[in-house]
């Protein structure tokens, strides 16, 4: 059994894909042991107790840097001993101590096909107002290994989402987040607590 350490900052929808996962069996040999949040009054924190999943809080501005914060948060990891953390609407970008005491053992999931409309300042909304504007007709997620580079780790999953024409931001972002981020990420910590995803030269391979 692989012990499974959430990250959130929000409402935590992909959380509750996780939970609902998890539910149906459908995340392989992994459990969600812990749930961290940056902000006291993340809804997915909610979601966690109404499932009986433990949950902490770690709130990002009452640490003066990001180098005690990710301190914090490493030292909170290992107390749940976990094997996988996964990114779940976490809104904070950890330095290099956490990325590298768990090496391709932390994923997260982005609303975009990586490489487009990635990196420092693409999140939430943002990332499907830029796919608007520049007109794109495809768009989806990503699942990826969280490295120092932002949303620059090797990716494990994707799934591509079309389009529409009439779309807003707010369409769009709940187009992907049901048609491919609830459906990847599951995916990837199964595949992940199944050992089923290496690293070749800075690329995941998935064995199935």
């Amino acid at each position: 059994m692989k012990n499974i350490a959430v990250l959130v900052s929000g409402g935590g929808t992909n959380l509750q894909a996780l939970i609902d996962a998890q539910k149906c069996g459908e995340l392989g040999s992994g459990q969600i042991t812990c749930v961290i949040s940056s902000k006291a009054d993340a809804y997915a924190l909610k979601r966690a107790k109404d499932n009986f999943i433990r949950t902490k809080v770690l709130v990002r501005k009452e640490y003066p840097d990001i180098a005690s914060y990710s301190a914090a948060m490493l030292d909170a990891l290992r107390e749940a001993d976990a094997d996988l953390v996964v990114y779940a609407g976490f809104m904070t970008i950890l330095d290099s101590q956490v990325c590298n005491a768990y090496p391709y053992k932390m994923i997260n999931v982005h609303p975009a096909l990586i490489p487009s409309f990635c990196g420092k300042g693409y999140y939430g909304l943002k990332v499907h107002e830029e796919a608007l504007r520049k007109g794109v007709k495809i768009t989806g997620a990503t699942v990826h290994f969280v490295t120092e580079e932002c949303d620059g780790g090797p990716i494990i999953l994707q799934k591509a989402v079309a389009v529409r024409n009439g779309d807003t931001p707010e369409t769009l972002q709940k187009r992907v987040m049901e048609e491919a981020e609830w459906k990847i990420l599951p995916e990837a910590v199964r595949l992940f607590c199944e050992d089923k995803i290496h690293v070749e030269n800075g690329i995941a391979v998935v064995d199935e």
